[in-house]
Formats: structure tokens, sequence, C-alpha cells
């Protein structure tokens, strides 16, 4: 593998990594402007504008950037989250040059047609009533506001139906003159790419665009709270989020651990007691999530009214537990799993260009593989009990969604985790 990073004078970043072998590549630009970047008034515009990317450029049509790519067996897509937007193809080394042209095409020169703009209105807003149908999605929204209320970080990425159906052509044109500067994105290529001629073609598309500078985000603060939708469901469905550390944390790998061993696979603590021995649930999980200044440890389930009470106070039982008896047999599967979970996504080119961008917005460079899985293998027993000890003395907030009028409610989660 060779990877290389060259910056532009005005601020693009460059990063490839050549993969021996391969005869195909994944090119994207990454662009730090997602969620958490948008006003109030511009909830839900990040997204609106993604979508808005692909319907239409000043010498494309919309099925023309499809047929595009397609016609070259490639793929193209684009996804919004709270601290970026990507828009990537995965393509034949042949075609890379393609893909690029057509990437910075949709990004920089798109026309936003008012035709358009209302034709993909409504398609979002078909998106924002399946998220809403869909309980163990949307749960996940609103665990994220109680957790972050009022705060640019807690609001949905998809935005409320009402705002989406007010935005025009002016308000995309304004985001993209706020945030889509080249000092603001990153190229990033991996697979049998040549880095030379990536660098040539992007100074030549990018090299004159101006900066745009480094908007400042609203710093997000983990609050907690409780939302209760009451809906007649099969299932009861809760949702459980802690206070976690960052990505630049020094911690942030002992909570990853700790998660994997709580709740991440069918091995884990939650799995094994709550649903192979007590048959409580069908799904039941744990993750960790870290952002750039804040992150989550997150717990679901979903019950049947009569069990909620009791899966719940097993829940609580085993947070509580795994700071004195978490063992090194847990640790260390839970490190292996991390591990082979990070060393097989590099086998994917598509992965890899993802990682490049995601590490060099994070650090300003692409740290070894090696020092990732060095990090993840000097967590210890001690560190992740220690983490679980102050896990449960850590904000909480949580999120009900179902027949839960009578589940625990949060000062119920804060007693049983104190008890």
């Amino acid at each position: 593998m060779t990877l290389r990073l060259t910056t532009l004078p005005n601020g693009l970043r460059i990063v490839t990594e050549h993969m021996a072998g391969l005869k195909s590549a994944s090119v994207g630009i990454w662009v730090t402007a997602g969620g958490r970047h948008e006003r109030s008034e511009q909830n839900g515009i990040a997204h609106f504008l993604e979508h808005m990317a692909f319907k239409g450029t000043a010498t494309r049509s919309a099925v023309e950037i499809a047929e595009a790519i397609e016609d070259v067996g490639g793929y193209i897509n684009a996804y919004t989250s709270r601290e970026m937007t990507a828009y990537y193809a995965r393509v034949l080394q042949e075609d890379v040059a393609l893909a690029i042209e057509v990437i910075a095409d949709i990004v920089l020169n798109s026309t936003f047609d008012p035709r358009e703009i209302e034709t993909e209105r409504h398609v979002i807003l078909q998106e924002i009533g399946q998220a809403l149908d869909t309980p163990d999605d949307i749960i996940f929204d609103w665990l994220q506001e109680v957790s972050y209320p009022d705060q640019a970080f807690g609001r949905t990425i998809l935005g409320p139906a009402a705002q989406v159906g007010g935005f025009r052509r002016e308000d995309l044109t304004r985001f993209v003159a706020e945030h889509y500067g080249p000092d603001q994105m990153i190229l990033s290529a991996a697979g049998g790419v040549d880095h030379d001629a990536v660098v040539a073609q992007a100074r030549a598309i990018f090299g004159g665009l101006a900066c745009v500078g480094n908007g400042m985000i609203q710093p997000a603060a983990f609050l907690g709270g409780e939302r209760r939708e009451v809906k007649d469901l099969e299932q009861a469905h809760i949702a459980i989020a802690f206070e976690a550390p960052g990505y630049r944390a020094p911690d942030v790998y002992a909570a990853q651990v700790y998660a994997t061993a709580l709740g991440g696979g069918m091995s884990s603590r939650l799995f094994q007691k709550l649903r192979e021995e007590r048959g409580l649930c069908y799904s039941i999980f744990a993750q960790s999530g870290a952002y750039e200044d804040t992150g989550q440890i997150t717990l679901y389930a979903g019950t049947s009214e009569d069990e909620i009470a009791e899966l719940t106070r097993l829940t609580l039982d085993e947070l509580k537990r795994a700071a004195d008896d978490m063992t090194a047999a847990e640790v260390a599967r839970a490190r292996a799993q991390l591990k082979a979970g990070l060393l097989m996504g590099l086998e994917s080119p598509s992965s890899r260009a993802e990682r490049l961008a995601r590490l060099l917005s994070i650090w300003g460079r692409v740290p070894d593989i090696g020092e990732s899985v060095a990090k993840i293998d000097a967590v210890t027993v001690r560190d992740v009990r220690d983490y679980a000890a102050l896990m449960v003395q850590a904000k909480v907030a949580l999120a009900l969604y179902g027949p839960v009028a009578v589940a625990p409610g949060l000062e119920a989660i804060r007693a049983g985790l104190s008890g």
C-alpha cells in the first residue's frame, strides 16, 4: 500500500492509497459540512443539497450524471452525516479520471433547477415519512434530540418536514457558498489509482477556487433527557444513551472495547443474558460513537410491553456488574472484534477511501493502521472496568416508542444505576 497526501495552495487536500493488484478504485469528495454545520433555520439543508447534486449541472442532466458512471459499469452515491457530506464513486481504474470529473461537476456546478427542487422535495418528504414509520430508526433521532437538546448536534439530519417543505434555491446556494470551498474539501481515492494523475486533475478543476474559511460550529453538550411516544405497536422500543468521549479523547478506545463487550455481538453480555438466557427480546445491542467534541454509548432493545420493565432492570444490572467483573476473555474478544472489523474493512477500496478522508479531517494526517491496532491492543481489563464505573455515573438520555405508557422512565434509569 502506498499512501500519499498533497495539499493545494487553496487548502484542498488530496489523499490517495494505491492498492497493488486492484483493477478498480473508489474516489470521492468529502465536505466538512454536515448536519451540525446548519443553523436552526437550515436544518435538513445539507441532506437536501446532497440529493440535489444528482439533479443536474450546467453540462449534464440528472440522467446523464447517472449514465456517465453506469455506462462504464461504475456506481455513484452520496450520504450526509452529522459532520460531513460525501460524494463518491466506484469504477475501474481506467475510469478514475471520469469519476473525479463527474463528482467535481455535481459538487461545483449543480444548477438547482427550481422544478427539480420541487421533485426532490417530494422524494425527501417521502424519506422522512418512511423514517417515521420505522420505529427502530426514528427512535435514534429522538434519542439524539434528548441527548443534545436545542443544539445543532441534536437535530435530525433529514430535518423536519415543515422546514424541508420551505427550502428554496437561494437557501441551497447560500449553504454552498458558506461551506463548499476547497479548504473544506478532501478528495480521497483508494485502489488502482495514480496519485500524481489525481493531483494534476484536481489542480486543474479546483486550483482556482477561493477558500471559504473554517466556519464555527456550536459545541456539543450532552445534557440528557427523555422522550416517550406511546403508540399501538407490536414491540416496545427502548434506546438509552450515555455521554462518552469524542474521537480525540484518550479513553475513546476503552469506550469502544467496553461497548463491544457489553453488546457488540452474539457473544456479548447483553445478548447472552437477555436474549439467549431469558428470551426477553429478539434484538439488543450496544455501540460506541465518537465525534469531534462528544460521543455516545448507545443501547437499544425491542421487546414486548410485558417484558420491558424486566429487560430494563437486567440491562442496568449488567451495566453495573461490568465495573466489577468484566473478564480478560471478554476484553480480548472485544479487542479482536474491533481489530477484525477495522482490518477487514481495509480490504475494500471504498472503506479505505472513506477512512483516509475521515482520519485526515480528524488529525490532519492519516495514522498508520498499526497505530490504531496498537491503541486497541493497549486497552486492559482495568481500563474497561474503570470506564464502566465512570459510565454508570455519566449523563443519560432515554427514548421510548410503542406500548411504553408504563415503561420505566429516566428517573428510574438513574435510580437503577445508582442503587
